[in-house]
Parts: structure tokens; sequence; C-alpha cells
């Protein structure tokens, strides 16, 4: 089975390739980079998502495609949110067009549990049928547009498609900029580390390697389509990541400094659906997850040249320099 992985050279999507891999697939990298993560022998394509040429070659001979490439970090998405927009719903849309003229049979779309900010789940854990509202974060509203593009390319067109919304991703190879690795950089060192608001805000964490799991399940013939939470069971609040990272490196100052505007908060989500129509639920608890990416830091300093620690066995490859869903 062909599998096409936009966003394949970064965090997420090197795993993903890895664990395609070791599962007997032939997975195909699609990114503005070339990977930089030991892989050699996985293709690699290098292009920009809004090149229909270069986009088509891509999809060629695929039997489904990942798509994971976006602009996920939240400071960025602010900071220029057209290129956002460009990226995240237009670069969708080419993709779902690629795929579409291409016969590919199955699109897996990335998306993010922040859909949720705001809904009301009536004292239960929110699911993936809970109604939503309009968003508030320019992020949230971009991932929401990719959502109802791919539920639009399968009704009018038969394009199979899955919505896969993501927890908090973190582990080996994450963004610099995400909270669990900035964190580990500044006590790493000596720097005390900054905590908008007053801590609290809290999030569904998932290890990386367990979310590759979820999404490769999510890729098989045998799955259903449909739209799945691929969260961890743990609620962590950023002032429980900062004392873990205290305890584990350094007893390093705190300092909170203003919020962010448009912060999103949402109840806990469920990964039931996933538990019984993948067979996947996340297995890694965060306080061995954040030991784990520590112990990586340690060992490689970050670098993708430097030999990994790492449960799957296979290998490692990229794609589209843009990650999902991660603050």
């Amino acid at each position: 089975m062909n599998v096409l992985v936009t966003g394949g050279a970064g965090f997420i999507g090197s795993h993903v390739v890895d664990l395609l891999c070791a599962a007997g697939y032939t997975p195909r990298i699609f990114d503005l980079v070339s990977p930089s993560w030991n892989n050699t022998h996985v293709e690699s394509l290098v292009g920009d998502l809004l090149d229909p040429g270069v986009l088509a070659r891509a999809m060629k001979g695929c039997d489904s495609v990942i798509h994971l490439a976006a602009v996920a970090d939240v400071s960025e998405v602010v900071t220029d949110p057209a290129h956002a927009d460009l990226v995240n719903v237009r670069g969708t849309q080419f993709a779902l067009e690629a795929a579409l003229i291409a016969g590919v049979p199955r699109f897996v779309f990335a998306s993010t549990v922040w859909v949720y900010g705001g809904a009301n789940g009536n004292g239960r854990m929110l699911d993936e049928d809970t109604p939503l509202v309009l968003p508030n974060h320019f992020y949230t509203a971009t991932k929401l547009a990719g959502e109802m593009y791919c539920r639009s390319y399968a009704e009018l067109y038969g394009l199979e498609q899955t919505i896969l919304r993501f927890g908090i991703p973190y582990g080996p190879r994450s963004r610099p900029a995400a909270v669990v690795a900035a964190f580990v950089a500044r006590a790493r060192a000596g720097e005390p580390l900054l905590i908008n608001g007053d801590g609290s805000q809290s999030r569904q964490f998932v290890y990386v390697e367990d979310l590759a799991e979820g999404i490769v399940a999510a890729t098989s013939e045998s799955a259903p389509a449909g739209v799945y939470n691929l969260v961890g069971d743990e609620s962590i609040s950023v002032r429980t990541i900062a004392d873990h990272v205290r305890e584990l490196i350094a007893d390093v100052p705190i300092i909170h400094v203003d919020g962010r505007r448009a912060d999103v908060e949402t109840r806990r989500a469920s990964a039931e659906r996933a538990a019984l129509h993948l067979n996947w639920r996340a297995r890694t608890p965060f306080h061995e997850g954040i030991r784990t990416y520590v112990d990586w830091v340690t060992d490689t300093n970050g670098s993708p040249s430097s030999a990994t620690r790492s449960r799957i066995s296979g290998s490692d490859d990229t794609v589209f320099r843009q990650d999902p869903t991660e603050l």
C-alpha cells in the first residue's frame, strides 16, 4: 500500500513514516524540506502544497494520503494569518483536489481538539458528535475549514475521508516552540520557565509515537472512515508540565507573563470511538513520556544527525515543513 504523507519531514510526520515502514507500507514524503531523521531509502519529494503540478506528481500511484502539512505554531498563525490561511485552508483544498484527480481512494486529515473550544458537552466528555461552535482562534478556524472541505469532497465527489482530531503532541523530534520542548530547553540552559497566565490552563497531551500508531491505524484499508479523537486520557496543566521539568532537569524559577489572547479552553475529549473502531488508545502516561523526551534530548541534543531512541523499529522521514496541532 503506497501512502503519501504531507508534512512527513516534520515532528509528527517523521514518526508516522517510521511506523508505516515498520508496518510494511510504502510511504512517500512530500515536504518543503528534505528529510532529516536518518532515513535515506524512503522516496521524498520537496515541494509546496500550493504548487498543483508538484502535488499531482506526489499523489501519483498512491492508495491513501495522510495530510499533516499545516502551520501549527499558534504564534506564527497570529503573526501571519494570511499565510496560515493559504497553507491550512487553500493547501488542504489543493491536496483534496490532487487526490481526487489522481484517483486516491482515502484521504486522512489532521485536525485538532481545539475545534471543541467553547463546546458544551452537557456535563459529559466531548465526543466526535458534540456540536461545535464558532472558533475564537484563527488556527482553529483554519482547521475547521479543512474539516469542512474534507466533508464536502466526500459528499460531492465520493473521496473517502477520515478526520483525526489530535491532542497536543509531544516527544522526540518536537518543534522547539512547543510548550514541553520549550520548557525543557530553558531548564537545561538554567533559564526561568515562562508561563502564560496562572498556568492552570490544561490540555490533553498525546505522546507522539502513540499518536503515530493512531494515524496509521486510521489509514488501514479496514479502518472505518469517520471522525476520531486521538487524545491521551490525562488532562495536564501548564503548571504541571513546569513542575515535571523542574523535577527532571533543574529547579529553575517560574515567571508568569500575560495570558495569550483567544486561548482555547476545552473539557476533556473522549477517545472511545478510536478504541472501538481503530483498536487504539494512548499508551504512554505523561510522566513517562516527558521523562523519555528529556532522555532523548540529553542523548542527542535534539539533533537529527544523532542516533535516536525510539520504541518504533523502522526508519524516519519527513514531509511538509508544517506539523499539526501543537501549542
